[in-house]
Order: C-alpha cells, then structure tokens, then sequence
C-alpha cells in the first residue's frame, strides 16, 4: 500500500495525516455541507466570555424524522487535537465508514461534523485576539458543540457520538455531561482518566518550548516564534510507531532529514493557537463520574499507541464501572501507526460494524 504523508506538526500538534491513495480530490459525499454557526455571549467554563464564538462544521447524509419530527439518525464525529473536521473526509477514513454499506453509510445517517474550538474554521487566537482569546478547556468544546446541535440543528438525540483522540477524550464527557443524549458511544485512541505521567510530560514540554521561546513575547508576537519549534517533533515520537520510524528512516542522515522537515512544518503553525489546543486538556477528567454513563460504549485503542499505553491497565479497570461496556485493542503489527493509526479506518472498522449491528433499530 502507497502511503501519503502531510505531516502538521507544532507540539501535540504532530498529526501524521494518512491516506491509502495519492493526494487526489475527493468527489463529495451525499449531501456533503460546510456551514458555520455564529454562538453569541459564549460563556468558558473560565468565567470568560466571547461576544461570538464561530463553529465551522461539515454535515454529511440527511436528516431521517420519527412520527413526532425527531431526528432519528444523528451521528457526531469530533477530530483529535491536531485535526479539524476535515481529518474525516481522509480517503482512510471516509471511505472506510461513509461508504454505502460502510458502518456510517453516509446514504443513512445524518452525520455531524464540526471544528472544535481553536481549530479548522472555528474560532481561534490567531483570528486577532491572541492570548486575550479565552482559554478553553475540553467542557467548554463539548458546550458549544452541544448548542450547534441543539439549538441549530435541531437535535435532540443522537445515534452515536464517535471521536479520535482529544475527540475520544471528549466522547467520554458527552456520556457524562449528557447521558440521554444518545445511544451509542466510541471513544477511539484515549483513556478515561486524567492526563499525567509520560502523556503530560510530552505536552508539558511543548507548552514550555512555546512559553520559554523569547520571539513568543507573551503572545504578542508580530511573526511566529521560531525555537520551540526545535522541540516540536517530540511529539511524533509519542504519537507514531517506532516500527514506522525505523522504516522511513532507517539511518541517522534520513531520521535528520525528518527532523528537518518536521522542524519546518511546526514553523508554518500559529504559536499560540498550539499553546491553547495543548493547554486545552488540562480540565480532562472523566474517571469520577464514570457510572453516569448511560449509553451503550464501545472503546477502541491501540496496542502501539505510546500516548495511551496499554501496559498502564487503565481500559481493563474503568471499563468494569460502565454497564455493558467493552473495550477492543487493536494489535500492533508492521503497517499500524501507532497513535495514529485511528486515521486508518480499516484496522477498526469492524469493530465499529459489529457494535453498529447490536444497537436497537432506529
């Protein structure tokens, strides 16, 4: 298989972007929509507050209405820290769960897909505002997310709520802040606990890099910082596999070359919104309110993924607290990716199919 890298790499940022074809357009899925929502007076957790807060998103399918004119066939996907909405549309991923008789047919399902906070179309510091922007944390995604569903779309339940590491994260918090909201749950490539260990040390580094960098200027920088940028690749090795690494680049000269580019790509990237999204998790804690959880959950992880190891134990004990819960660990091998291999919707999908099929009609 030909893989196609695109590498945005600042701190956590480090996402490698894999597609299982040459960069080509994709033609548009069925009923395909970009839109944006304007939320006004946007109240942060922080006690901040925004006169708009914009939410860019992508809609997929149509909406399919009960006798009482309920939509019955929502889905929401939320992307990972480096992402946006458009990390879904990925050839690796869309054609492997939108595709007609895929497990998100997309000719079924109604499915929603926005940029969270900080990221993609959405608002975020480089818009203007730089460090007086508010600081967002992972409950305040989950609020605005909630209200572009609810009082813009109409939503008042969901089939299924599905993300990919911050989103994985975040799809543990829907299952506790809304619990009747839907009726599936899976959260891939994350762990239901709070971030710490070698997991906060990686992204305390980047937060470091940036906040020690003398360009950064408290964020008041005229043109983008350029040290920390040095320590961005750290996070490509928490994030891909080792077995990857030593393929691309199996002497010292080819790994510096890498160095060199993803020094390059984290240039391109916008400090302080990096500073934000990595600073973002610091709220994440879902393992006290873990028996909220009323939805069926299915979660997925990686048995290379260095930034949720599995050697920690921590699926196997959370997992018992949520009724009827189960967990799938997807074994290593020379073609995964390690954290990143959530972008690869073959290695998982049909855990996802299996668990579609066991969930009550619509």
């Amino acid at each position: 298989m030909k893989l196609f890298y695109r590498r945005y790499l600042g701190f956590v940022a480090a996402a490698v972007l894999l597609t299982a074809m040459p960069a080509v357009a994709q033609s548009p899925w069925p009923g395909q929509r970009e839109s944006d929502v304007v939320l006004k007076n946007f109240g942060f957790a922080s006690g901040e507050t925004l006169p708009e807060l914009k939410i860019h998103y992508i809609t997929l399918g149509s909406a399919k209405r009960n006798a009482a004119g309920d939509v019955i066939n929502g889905v929401l996907l939320l992307h990972g820290t480096s992402g946006t909405s458009k990390n879904w549309l990925q050839p690796t991923l869309a054609n492997e769960l939108f595709a007609p008789g895929a497990p998100l047919d997309a000719n079924k399902y109604f499915i929603v897909i926005p940029d969270g906070i900080g990221r993609g179309g959405s608002s975020k510091p480089s818009d203007g505002l730089r460090m007086a922007f508010p600081h967002y944390r992972y409950v305040d995604m989950v609020k605005a997310t909630h209200l572009l569903l609810t009082e813009h779309l109409g939503l008042k339940h969901l089939r299924l709520v599905l993300g990919t590491s911050m989103g994985g994260m975040q799809a543990w918090m829907w299952g506790e802040m809304h619990p009747d909201f839907m009726d599936a749950l899976v959260p891939v490539a994350s762990q239901p606990i709070a971030i710490s260990g070698r997991n906060w040390m990686y992204r305390r580094i980047g937060i470091e890099a940036i906040r020690n960098d003398p360009d950064w200027k408290d964020g008041n920088y005229q043109k983008n910082p350029t040290h920390y940028v040095y320590a961005a690749p750290i996070s490509a090795l928490m994030t891909e596999s080792a077995v990857h690494f030593q393929k691309v680049a199996p002497s010292r000269e080819a790994m510096d070359t890498l160095y060199r580019q993803m020094v390059e790509q984290a240039s391109k990237l916008d400090a302080n919104n990096q500073l934000y999204a990595i600073e973002a998790v610091m709220d994440y804690d879902p393992s006290k309110d873990l028996e909220k959880i009323k939805a069926r959950l299915l979660a997925i992880n990686f048995a290379d993924d260095e930034v949720n190891p599995p050697e920690l134990g921590v699926m196997e004990r959370e997992i018992k607290r949520i009724a009827g819960a189960r967990f799938a660990l997807v074994p290593a091998s020379a073609t995964t990716h390690g954290h990143y291999t959530y972008n690869l919707g073959a290695f998982w999908k049909q855990h996802l199919v299996d668990f579609m099929n066991e969930l009550p009609p619509m």
